[in-house]
């Protein structure tokens, strides 16, 4: 039988991207509000920034340069999620 068959790896297209819980639209984005890596659950804090890419504390999220990634597994910044309870704009 010569069909085709399909699985995951054979699909037409790339994959959709996740992009966190706030799909992608920094402007949803409270300027306290933390965000927790899904690939480490490394988590960023507007209050103490970030040491390894010299984001100095009080930069928000939203504020961050497009080119921040996770400093713990260079994971991009769309693939991180609000913490519960700290909510959107």
């Amino acid at each position: 039988m010569g069909g085709k068959r399909m699985n995951a790896s054979n699909t037409n297209g790339p994959a959709p991207r996740f992009e966190g819980s706030y799909l992608g639209d920094r402007a949803k984005l409270a300027a306290s509000v933390r965000l927790e890596c899904k690939i480490c659950w490394w988590v960023y804090d507007p209050a103490l920034g970030d040491e390894v890419w010299q984001v100095a504390p009080g930069t928000a999220f939203a504020d961050l340069p497009a080119h921040w990634r996770c400093p713990v597994c260079d994971g991009d910044a769309e693939q991180f999620m609000v913490l519960a309870g700290d909510g959107t704009a």
